[in-house]
């Protein structure tokens, strides 16, 4: 046999060997072996390296020892809200919303979201206005400063808010920033000197080991959070940057949705912050009541859970509630998100809903910001424009948001896209939300937005040319990966 010969052979039996691994060892689903196994066997070189970066598996054993006591903080408030939940002594801050109940105690004993009914919201919709609020809220921070986001730049609005992050460090100020790895890859190392000079810290979420490969690229930590003093907390989708101020040519206007939480809601934000540093960070956080202070009840009232989920969880907990908001709505479902790549399950949910005569709603961007996760999203829109959902395109710039709203009771916002690698690959969190007047004004978003989008219909959508037809059938078979 010649060299090449032997070289073909040893690849075919590499390939046939992670063949067998996909299909025997791992027990993943269906549909992600079927894409590995394609990936393998039509790009044999390509698809072995791909596996090896891409395709492995996170260890939950491996984090659930480096999490160590901190997923226990709760462990006591959360028994009784379960006993008070199954015995009804637990009722949403409106009792209307008593129905919701079962989604309560779902999202309690899957995911530790504790519910607090004491919490005041202010929603954000544009990159200028939530950045301002955090750095005044930094600026008067007295104790502890916290920020976990996927994207930083090193550009003005992220030296900006380093500046005022370093100044309070400088004032003795705790401040500690966790970025992805991955998401941040151009972020030089010297963005942090001044803050680390100040007394400052910051850890990056499952770095590179080893220069331009990571056996983790495939599981990044997606939240983007902010904890001031344990009383004030961020969450949603505006990452650090300029473009997220509008001020990419590119993507223009940046459509966002962001909320700011006082009240007893913060405090999950606080244990995921911590459960996330010390995940990271070799300089762990002990834990002390100045992290988890007593939030006084200051006329907040909304119901709220804070829903973590990811790869070193058992279910797929934002999914899960996901469904079960659809599975309740009676009248009207609403839905922003960037990238729609669901799952079987999802795509269930959304058509029983239609065509049980619900009023389904779903806006997506107009223009691409990912290719292949572009197309993929643009070919599961024809069945469900078949049973009868409303699918706007959003043109004013680029959508980012991700929320969903049912019957004007219930909603979420968070940091989860509505697909597959933020159910089961990132490191995600979501608010849940059972109030009526935020449930409300996030409707009034989302109209608001609906007269800057295009509706896209049935006769548009089977006119679209060949070759869109021929991305959308490539992008859809890799969805499961992608």
């Amino acid at each position: 046999m010649t060299m090449l010969q032997n070289i073909y052979l040893i690849i075919m039996l590499l390939n046939i060997f992670l063949a067998i691994t996909v299909i025997f060892l791992e027990r993943r689903n269906a549909s992600s072996t079927w894409a590995w196994l394609m990936v393998l066997f039509f790009i044999p070189v390509l698809g072995f390296i791909m596996y090896l970066v891409l395709g492995q598996k996170v260890r939950k054993r491996q984090l659930n020892k480096l999490l160590g006591d901190n997923q226990r903080i709760l462990e006591d408030t959360l028994e009784k809200q379960r006993v008070d939940l199954l015995e009804h002594r637990l009722l949403p801050a409106d009792s209307e919303l008593s129905e919701y109940q079962d989604m309560i105690y779902m999202n309690l004993i899957t995911s530790y979201a504790l519910y607090t009914s004491n919490n005041s919201i202010e929603i954000f919709t544009e990159g200028n206005q939530k950045f301002d609020a955090l750095i005044a809220d930094i600026d008067a921070a007295q104790h502890h400063i916290h920020l976990v986001y996927y994207i930083v730049r090193d550009d003005a609005l992220g030296r900006k808010l380093v500046g005022a992050l370093t100044k309070k460090a400088a004032q003795g100020v705790e401040v500690r920033f966790l970025y992805d790895h991955i998401g941040s890859s151009n972020l030089p190392r010297r963005f942090f000197g001044e803050l680390r000079e100040a007394g400052g810290m910051e850890a990056a979420f499952f770095p590179s080991r080893i220069p331009y490969l990571n056996l983790k690229i495939n599981y990044r930590n997606h939240r983007k959070l902010a904890i001031i003093d344990g009383k004030a907390g961020y969450i949603g989708g505006f990452n650090i940057g300029d473009e997220y101020l509008g001020l990419n040519k590119h993507f223009g206007e940046w459509r966002d949705t962001h909320l700011k939480v006082t009240g007893g809601a913060v405090l999950q934000m606080q244990a995921q912050f911590l459960m996330d540093w010390n995940l990271a960070s070799s300089g762990r956080i002990n834990l002390s009541e100045a992290y988890f202070p007593v939030v006084p009840f200051v006329g907040g009232k909304i119901g709220m859970q804070l829903v973590a989920s990811g790869p070193d969880t058992e279910y797929q907990e934002i999914k899960n509630a996901y469904i079960k908001m659809i599975y309740s709505a009676k009248e009207t479902i609403r839905l922003q998100t960037p990238y729609f790549v669901p799952d079987e399950s999802l795509m269930t949910a959304l058509r029983i809903a239609a065509l049980s005569g619900v009023k389904v709603c779903i806006m997506l961007p107009s223009k691409p910001d990912h290719f292949f996760v572009y197309w993929a999203t643009h070919s599961y829109l024809g069945e469900l424009l078949k049973s009868g959902v409303h699918v706007y395109l959003y043109e004013k710039g680029f959508l980012h948001a991700k929320t969903l709203v049912v019957d004007g009771k219930i909603a979420s916002v968070g940091t989860a896209n509505l697909d597959i690698r933020s159910f089961k690959l990132n490191f995600e969190m979501n608010a849940f939300i059972y109030d009526y007047e935020t449930a409300t004004r996030l409707i009034n978003i989302f109209e608001e937005d609906v007269l800057h989008s295009r509706t896209l219909t049935q006769e548009d959508y089977d006119q679209r040319p060949l070759f869109n037809r021929f991305k959308e059938s490539i992008s859809r078979l890799l969805s499961p990966i992608l």
